[in-house]
């Protein structure tokens, strides 16, 4: 047995205490085999120092579009329809294949130098985003994002054709640390005769679905004026509030929906960066919380956020979270922990976002002798309101070790960055010529 022996540091517990311990790793399974007393574990392992450190979960970003790192900057500051039709769509007609590949190597790294260990991806060319979450090393629940608005009738069974295709073919990939869902883009997007085709066959093929819900204000009233309901009763006739499945944003909810969303044990991805930088509002996730909902945390693309790093956005969530509930112990330390590491784990189905016995050992390692780290009055509240993605010493996932020292083991970054730089030049340069800028 391979094993991998993470010690000299104190570990998160799933309670949220933190004790001085070691974490051994199996990593042929790709499991935590036990955490123990610093000495306690012996054997014929790799070792991992964590001294001066905190061992905690891998971080989980349950809904983004890695490949968008290529967009980083280029259109900001715009509400979302607009940001889409005018600058975002025309660019992504555009993407290459080897596009979504190197954004989606770019972004990998983004997480994996900030302690992020699974993620759930919606984009195109998924294909080349699964291959380069296997060469990195991660966990991920992929999708291709379906529209049928702006395509004619053939195009767009395609595309939902395509989408259920990729899912079907690659769940289980990357000797499993690669599941898929189908994932109708949204509510908006996505027309109710391309629901009422396909979201059996995903049902048939035993697939979670994905899909954007509630964000703005924009996409809310026109499921009420058309169809007489709310949007997540109109999700909910469609067939798409399984237990199963899991809806990004969830901003603009009211109280009957929060319930159905709690009755039917469907999750929310709670994305407050991106909510907050398109302006399309402050989500009730405390609320949802309190009611039961699955709810986990993701930072949205890089386009609208600008970054992937999930403790800016835990301190994001907390902060935009008081504000929305007006109580300052709304969407306390703790809860936002728990949302970014198990909560996200248990609505992406993974058995992670815990350092305990016989869970995937995704992990991370944060240093704590930092200024502004220090005291260490309470280290929950440091890891959401005080500690950065640059504080993780190293990142671990199915056991194996991703990043040592700050230094990326899986990708060569620097080649990654130019090819990464290239490519966003090349992609912005075609969309302008071709829109005559």
């Amino acid at each position: 047995m391979s094993e991998l022996l993470v010690s000299g540091g104190q570990v998160l517990l799933p309670d949220h205490t933190v004790t001085e311990a070691d974490v051994l790793v199996d990593q042929d399974t790709g499991n935590i085999v036990d955490v123990d007393d610093p000495g306690a574990l012996e054997g014929d392992t790799q070792a991992l120092d964590a001294s001066d450190g905190l061992v905690i979960p891998g971080l989980v970003n349950a809904h983004t579009h890695v490949s968008m790192t290529l967009l980083r900057g280029y259109a900001d500051d715009k509400p979302l329809d607009a940001w889409l039709q005018e600058d975002i769509w025309p660019v992504e007609a555009e993407l290459t294949a080897e596009d979504v590949r190197v954004g989606a190597e770019l972004g990998l790294i983004e997480m994996i130098k900030s302690g992020t260990t699974a993620l759930a991806d919606m984009y195109f060319f998924m294909e080349q985003v699964a291959e380069a979450v296997d060469d990195a090393g991660m966990r991920g629940l992929l999708g291709q994002g379906c529209i049928s608005v702006g395509k004619d009738e053939e195009d767009a069974h395609e595309d939902f054709q395509s989408g259920l295709a990729f899912a079907e073919e690659y769940d289980g990939y990357a000797d499993g640390r690669v599941r898929t869902a189908f994932m109708p883009h949204s509510l908006t997007t996505a027309g109710e005769a391309y629901y009422r085709e396909y979201v059996p066959e995903a049902r048939d093929a035993g697939l979670p679905i994905h899909f954007h819900a509630n964000e703005t204000e924009g996409e809310v009233d026109p499921i009420v004026e058309e169809h007489g309901e709310r949007p997540l009763e109109y999700a909910d006739d469609l067939g798409l509030l399984e237990p199963e499945d899991f809806l990004a944003h969830g901003v603009h909810v009211d109280e009957t929906e929060i319930d159905l969303l709690a009755e039917r044990g469907t999750g929310v991805v709670h994305n407050p960066a991106s909510n907050m930088k398109l302006a399309s509002g402050m989500a009730p996730v405390q609320a949802m919380v309190d009611a039961g909902v699955p709810v986990a945390l993701g930072t949205d693309g890089a386009a609208s956020n600008n970054d992937l790093d999930l403790f800016d956005e835990m301190r994001d969530a907390a902060m935009l979270g008081k504000l929305a509930a007006d109580d300052a112990s709304a969407m306390a330390a703790g809860t936002v922990l728990e949302i970014a590491t198990r909560g996200g784990a248990e609505v992406l189905g993974f058995d992670s976002g815990r350092v305990a016995a016989g869970a995937n050992a995704d992990l991370a390692v944060v240093d704590l002798d930092a200024t502004h780290l220090t005291p260490h009055h309470d280290l929950v509240s440091h890891l959401v309101y005080a500690a950065k993605g640059s504080d993780v010493r190293h990142t671990v996932c199915d056991g194996e070790v991703l990043m040592r020292d700050r230094e990326v083991q899986v990708f060569d970054e620097e080649s990654v960055r130019e090819r990464a730089e290239t490519a966003a030049g090349d992609l912005v340069a075609r969309a302008e010529r071709d829109s005559g800028q």
